[in-house]
């Protein structure tokens, strides 16, 4: 299990929508998935909330993230993990990442902060004491940011099915060039009924944990908030599954086609 909530937090808060001045989320908004491992136990819980605060004097949204398991997969293999981004409320840029996991026994610790004039990142491993200055690239996102920049900039209606989404995240201490592609967009069940979705497969790296490449599928909503609904993860043995099963503190109505 271990990196499995990694993934899970780190798609959760991928949100797409049109190139506008409105914004596709709002201080306030909070959402719980429930995660199971091969459709048959359940994994555990995690959750992603967003508020306002203020960074060096500036005005930033701060978003947590959390994940921990529960049941007998708690028993076997504990996971307790938090994400924080500090990101720019006008321009998205991140500002500050923090990155604490335990993983049942691998452990992490690490603050990075940005900036952005001079392409550096600060990283400050906690557990080893180690501060590292780095270069990153322009325009660069943390892994949680990244994805609440891209709700408010690509543009779904000049998407064709097929189509490619390249950018660059900055993760511990590397850039990484990030790739999702564009499936269409597909009704699904939901926990409150059924939702048209838009659907997107991200690239990831195939190997001990993933299957292949384009083992990961996510579905979010295709209304103005785009909140993420479900995520689907084969795995190299099993799969795991994330279902939104609550949420407060959206921005905009949330559109079901019917309810069962």
């Amino acid at each position: 299990m271990r990196y499995l909530f990694t993934v899970i937090l780190f798609f959760v808060g991928f949100q797409a929508s049109k190139v506008e001045k409105e914004t596709a989320f709002q201080e306030g908004e909070w959402f719980k998935f429930e995660m199971s491992y091969s459709g048959l136990l359940k994994a555990g819980n995690a959750t992603l909330s967003l508020n306002e605060t203020t960074l060096d004097g500036k005005p930033v949204f701060h978003v947590v993230g959390k994940g921990w398991t529960t049941g007998a997969i708690k028993w076997m293999f504990k996971v307790k993990d938090r994400y924080e981004s500090y990101f720019d409320k006008e321009t998205g840029v991140p500002y500050k990442f923090i990155r604490k996991i335990d993983e049942g026994g691998h452990t992490k610790d690490i603050e990075i902060k940005f900036d952005h004039k001079n392409r550096k990142a600060e990283v400050f491993n906690k557990k080893n004491k180690s501060v590292k200055t780095l270069t990153t690239e322009k325009d660069v996102q943390d892994m949680v940011s990244m994805y609440y920049y891209l709700r408010n900039k690509i543009d779904i209606s000049s998407l064709k099915q097929g189509d490619e989404i390249k950018t660059t995240m900055f993760f511990d201490e590397e850039n990484y060039g990030f790739k999702l592609k564009y499936l269409g967009q597909e009704i699904i069940k939901t926990e409150f009924g059924k939702v048209n979705t838009i659907k997107f497969r991200p690239y990831v790296m195939a190997g001990r944990v993933f299957k292949e490449e384009e083992s990961l599928t996510l579905w979010v909503s295709a209304d103005k908030n785009k909140m993420p609904l479900k995520i689907q993860a084969d795995l190299a043995v099993g799969s795991l599954r994330a279902d939104l099963v609550a949420f407060k503190g959206l921005k905009h109505s949330f559109n079901i086609e019917f309810k069962d």
